[in-house]
């Protein structure tokens, strides 16, 4: 993980070379830009979601946290930790969960395919854009699988498959089972080995007009370098940078183009 100053150093650099709306030459983006990326849900279900991640923030239930992630890398790979301090420093902000329903709202995708549940929160901004969508997370902690489980039940989320497990293992086992791959939200390993490999299992069931969302693509070095490889696969033809989010599109039509926007 960069340092805060790292981080800073890099959002400052990104605010050079990001455009806004005005400078966009490409329709499909300019569209995405202005009627999904800048507006601002009112939706009944985003306020539940929020009331929810109000409690969670009041919980001071102590669980064990599994991280696959940091197990090898780390001898710190299961640590105590309020449910409270979960939410705050793990969870989706209001700001990108709002972004990643809109995103699901509008593109329509029939599987969704999410790599780190966590407590649920983005979960559940993907899979109340629509209840007719199938979404699977898969999490690699039992405990927060646990209390992830019943905040789908108190939101009444019937549209969910919940996978707990090593990546490494569940997702091969997923993917097998799918036609196509919809949409994918990346966020359950930071590291660039990791996340180049479930990017090419997922690809194997992309179709044209799939999404690829990577979250915290900035974080670290190893991060900015995945993100960089997958940007130049030759499938890829537009991305797009919104700092915290990558987002990749397949679409055979579009020419090969990388965005970064400010967000």
């Amino acid at each position: 993980m960069l340092s805060t100053l790292g981080l800073t150093k890099r959002y400052f650099d990104f605010l050079l070379r990001s455009k806004s709306r005005y400078s966009i030459h490409s329709p499909f983006v300019y569209e995405l830009l202005t009627r999904v990326i800048s507006i601002n849900s009112q939706y009944q279900v985003v306020q539940d979601i929020e009331k929810l991640r109000k409690k969670l923030l009041k919980n001071s239930t102590m669980i064990e946290v599994t991280d696959l992630g940091t197990k090898g890398l780390s001898n710190d790979y299961k640590r105590k930790r309020t449910i409270s301090e979960i939410t705050r420093r793990y969870a989706i902000s209001p700001k990108y969960g709002k972004l990643l329903f809109q995103l699901a709202k509008h593109f329509k995708p029939k599987t969704i395919i999410e790599l780190g549940t966590s407590l649920g929160l983005s979960t559940a901004y993907l899979a109340l854009s629509d209840k007719d969508y199938k979404v699977l997370t898969l999490d690699g902690c039992p405990q927060t699988a646990a209390i992830a489980k019943q905040n789908f039940e108190s939101l009444e989320m019937k549209n969910v498959e919940l996978i707990v497990g090593d990546f490494d293992k569940t997702l091969e086992e997923v993917i097998s089972k799918l036609i196509s791959v919809d949409l994918a939200f990346f966020d359950g390993n930071h590291a660039k080995e990791p996340t180049l490999n479930y990017f090419e299992q997922c690809l194997s069931k992309v179709n044209e007009h799939s999404l690829f969302i990577f979250d915290d693509i900035h974080w670290s070095i190893g991060m900015e370098e995945a993100w960089e490889e997958i940007k130049g696969h030759s499938e890829v033809t537009v991305t797009i940078d919104l700092f915290q989010f990558g987002l990749i599109f397949f679409r055979k039509e579009q020419a090969k183009q990388h965005f970064s926007l400010r967000y």
